[in-house]
């Protein structure tokens, strides 16, 4: 039996950047942790972004992942909000990079395709699925849903990487079209997907 493996998967954010740490050792995934990186209180770009590499830090020396997942691109607004980004971003890699964590990286629709089978779901649906691949049935183990999509991505991005390099072979559905044929009674409406998911 090959012993676990941590993966971390990564939304880079100025303001928030998410981050999921996921186990996975033959077949079985699990939570290891989840959570956000909020800025919103730090005064300047320079200090926003030594908060993420300090929390980072000390996340990666808790957890200690064995390989990072990261999204290669990215969309903002407008130019100065694509800045930001992308500096945030640059400290995620910088930080990885020091922890000699190795970095894959996935685009957007990968990922998507990957957790829904459509590389153009919206946030709701990889933010439902995503928790629905990480909860157990068989023994009844829930997983906390975090509510921002920061996280939801994040976990995302970590189950894309373990699903595409060590391709993972599980009874339950892991994309969208096999969730509806499997549980046609449990599909949310588009109301009910988007209620109360604004991050």
């Amino acid at each position: 039996m090959r012993r676990p493996l941590r993966i971390i998967g990564i939304d880079p954010g100025s303001i928030r950047c998410g981050y999921g740490v996921i186990g996975w050792q033959d077949g079985r995934i699990w939570i290891v942790e989840q959570g956000v990186i909020a800025t919103e209180q730090a005064e300047g770009l320079s200090a926003k972004l030594s908060l993420i590499f300090e929390q980072l830090q000390s996340i990666l020396h808790k957890t200690k992942p064995d390989e990072a997942a990261v999204e290669s691109s990215f969309y903002a607004r407008n130019a100065q909000a694509l800045v930001k980004l992308a500096q945030a971003r640059g400290v995620v890699l910088l930080s990885l990079g020091l922890a000699r964590i190795p970095v894959i990286e996935y685009t957007p629709s990968e990922v998507k395709q990957a957790i829904t089978g459509r590389g153009n779901a919206a946030k709701g649906q990889v933010h439902y699925m995503v928790y629905r691949l990480l909860s157990d049935e068989d023994t009844g183990q829930k997983v906390e849903q975090s509510r921002f999509y920061d996280v939801s991505d994040a976990l995302a991005v970590a189950l894309c990487h373990v699903f595409r390099r060590y391709r993972v072979d599980s009874q339950r559905p892991r994309t969208w079209r096999e969730f509806i044929e499997q549980f046609p009674d449990r599909v949310l409406t588009p109301l009910e997907v988007g209620a109360g998911r604004r991050s």
